[in-house]
């Protein structure tokens, strides 16, 4: 399993202690110094079934400053996978992939179901 955070974002850091805790196994990839590649976010997401909004980080400042809100309704899919490999601070994060599963997130009931 793929666990991709931010080691400064405390979600980040509530949803590897409950891995931990877990005793669940993963490997750990810091999200900005090793961003996610336009191919890896567009296997993600096809795998995931999630909608692709679910990948962008939408509480983020850069989220807000480039006024993604407005403007992700008129991009196509493919635009915006290009532009979330642009930044890891544009995804959102934690982010889970294992096999065909994509978690984005950290809803303890949710994990807990599906892990």
């Amino acid at each position: 399993m793929l666990f991709l955070e931010y080691p400064k974002c405390s979600t980040c850091q509530k949803a590897k202690k409950w891995l931990d805790e877990y005793q669940i196994s993963y490997e750990d990839r810091h999200i900005v110094e090793n961003n996610p590649t336009f191919e890896e976010l567009k296997d993600w997401y096809e795998r995931s079934g999630l909608p692709l909004k679910k990948f962008f980080n939408t509480s983020g400042m850069l989220y807000k400053e480039m006024k993604l809100k407005d403007k992700l309704p008129e991009m196509s899919e493919e635009e915006q996978l290009k532009l979330l490999a642009t930044n890891g601070m544009l995804v959102k994060r934690p982010l889970i992939v294992d096999g065909d599963r994509g978690l984005t997130g950290f809803k303890m009931a949710e994990w807990e179901t599906l892990l």
